[in-house]
């Protein structure tokens, strides 16, 4: 071929890059943003900072009370809404510490009675969060010169975390294109809305199971699928009902709204998530908030580097859980100082009297740039999502401590794959903890299986973030994306698994049965009286 045709040959995935490129290019969009607060806050921002870099203008609706989510920010313009204060009060910081305390407590109990006493709880949760987002919402649709505001601001798109469905609902309203950024919805899994979701391989949340159950674990999770669509029907549902009768068309109904979304921005990797059916409209991208590690501050990295061969391990317990109880915190400290490692531990509070010389306190951390840094040998975490899928990228080894909601089944799908270990909260004692640190650190399998991981998470034709960036462009390129929404959707349910269908092919086999015994009986009465006239 010559010179020139290897020349033309190296060029043409180029050429064809700049063509995708410049195909895929979206002028900026004007994009409407309802996040939630906490950790969704965190890996919401990402994305809008990602936005934002691609010249689109950003506007957050955020609530007076927010504790993550600022005013001001050079990304985005705010709308702050005032609503008022919840009976008995709104949650404070220190509702997540006797949330943990009370996890702990439920851990202790047997199966069925924690089963039990988990519904009740999960119940009151939702009661008092959706509470929080009805009044949120109630006060962005009762404001009339905002509402004329967002009307004529002609955005183009609403982005949101559907958790909670303020945003939702204001997608509705203002019959914009919504897309989703996603893992939970309502009283269970995102992908339980929309996609076959059979509880015989596909765990429920909190059920501590993985895709391979037995007879009674299968029984369990058949009871915890039935739970989540009663709390959805009978608890979540009734909330809305008078908003939506007083603002939205007769007939509007929350669920069909939420299902409605144009594209859901789920934030899973099968990597880590366990295999189920999923539709057209989701695009994954967990781990889209990793990225590679950034150099350490000056000190921090000579504390690293002071580790010597043995390398450093990594604890912190995220956003909402500022302090373990205090016997745990001396336990976890105690087995610390018996490590030949240095440790590097986001705390916050009194400093443990066990505390050893190799340990280093710190009150904030840049938890990513440790677990990329190659000194990093283990990461001890609580199981949320974020730093699990962080942990995964860099392929660090995880000792996990979960306290809270999906923390349980985050560290478990991890557990499964021979990536990590679990040292339960309610009998953690020194011993115990240290030993399960040593096995994390002295094994190779645990590193190699998160390698294996990391390897495969990414093994991908685009970064998770740019596949988000690119389906929010889509969506405002094309005004939504509603052929790629499933028919069933509008569906009723009993269209939708057929019942109708059942019904009638019963009533058809029934009545050609009672024909069948019908004509045996007349037939059989005539032979008869024909023998007895004979006779």
């Amino acid at each position: 071929m010559g010179v020139c045709g290897a020349t033309a040959l190296s060029l043409s995935p180029l050429i064809g890059l700049l063509f995708t490129l410049l195909a895929s290019g979206c002028h900026g969009g004007r994009i409407l943003v309802c996040p939630e607060d906490g950790s969704h806050w965190i890996n919401m921002e990402l994305i809008l900072q990602e936005l934002h870099s691609r010249g689109h203008s950003l506007t957050v609706v955020r609530s007076a009370k927010s504790w993550y989510i600022r005013e001001n920010s050079p990304l985005y313009a705010s709308i702050t809404v005032t609503t008022p204060d919840a009976p008995g009060g709104d949650v404070g910081r220190d509702f997540y510490a006797e949330l943990m305390q009370r996890s702990l407590e439920l851990h202790k109990m047997s199966p069925l009675w924690r089963f039990v006493e988990q519904q009740k709880d999960v119940a009151a949760m939702l009661r008092m969060f959706h509470g929080a987002a009805l009044r949120l919402i109630v006060a962005v649709l009762e404001d009339s010169s905002l509402m004329a505001t967002l009307k004529e601001s002609g955005f183009d798109l609403l982005l949101t975390d559907p958790t909670f469905p303020v945003g939702v609902l204001l997608a509705q309203y203002l019959r914009l294109p919504l897309v989703y950024n996603v893992r939970w919805l309502n009283a269970a899994e995102a992908h339980m809305a929309v996609a076959p979701s059979p509880p015989s391989y596909v765990p429920m949340y909190n059920s501590l199971f993985s895709d391979k159950m037995n007879f009674l674990q299968r029984t369990e999770n058949v009871l915890r699928y039935a739970a989540s669509m009663l709390q959805e029907n009978l608890v979540i549902l009734p909330f809305y009902k008078d908003l939506l009768q007083r603002h939205f068309p007769p007939g509007a109904d929350l669920l069909s709204m939420q299902r409605s979304a144009d594209v859901w921005l789920m934030r899973v990797d099968f990597v880590f998530e366990f295999p189920r059916p999923t539709m057209p409209n989701m695009v994954y991208i967990g781990g889209f908030q990793c990225k590679e590690a950034l150099p350490l501050p000056a000190e921090l990295e000579a504390f690293m580097q002071s580790s010597g061969d043995q390398g450093v391990v990594v604890m912190s317990l995220g956003t909402l859980v500022t302090a373990l109880p205090w016997e745990m915190t001396e336990s976890i400290a105690a087995a610390f100082a018996q490590l030949p490692q240095k440790v590097v531990w986001r705390y916050l509070g009194s400093r443990p009297s066990s505390l050893g010389n190799n340990t280093l306190l710190l009150d904030w951390l840049p938890q990513n740039d440790l677990l990329g840094h190659p000194k990093t040998r283990a990461f001890v975490a609580h199981g949320g999502t974020n730093g699990l899928y962080e942990a995964i990228y860099h392929g660090v080894p995880v000792l996990g401590v979960p306290l809270l909601f999906d923390q349980f089944d985050n560290v478990l799908r991890l557990q499964v794959r021979g990536a990590a270990r679990v040292a339960e909260a309610t009998s953690l004692t020194t011993d115990n903890f240290l030993e399960a640190l040593k096995d994390i650190l002295e094994k190779p399998s645990y590193r190699q299986n998160m390698q294996a991981l990391s390897q495969l998470h990414r093994d991908q034709p685009m970064s998770p973030m740019d596949t988000a960036t690119f389906w929010i462009e889509y969506v405002i390129r094309n005004k939504g994306a509603a052929h790629l929404r499933s028919a069933s959707f509008d569906l009723p349910w009993y269209t939708y698994h057929s019942l109708d269908v059942a019904v009638l092919l019963l009533v058809v086999s029934g009545a050609s049965f009672w024909a069948s015994v019908s004509a045996c009986r007349l037939l059989c009465c005539r032979s008869s009286w024909r023998k007895i006239k004979v006779e």
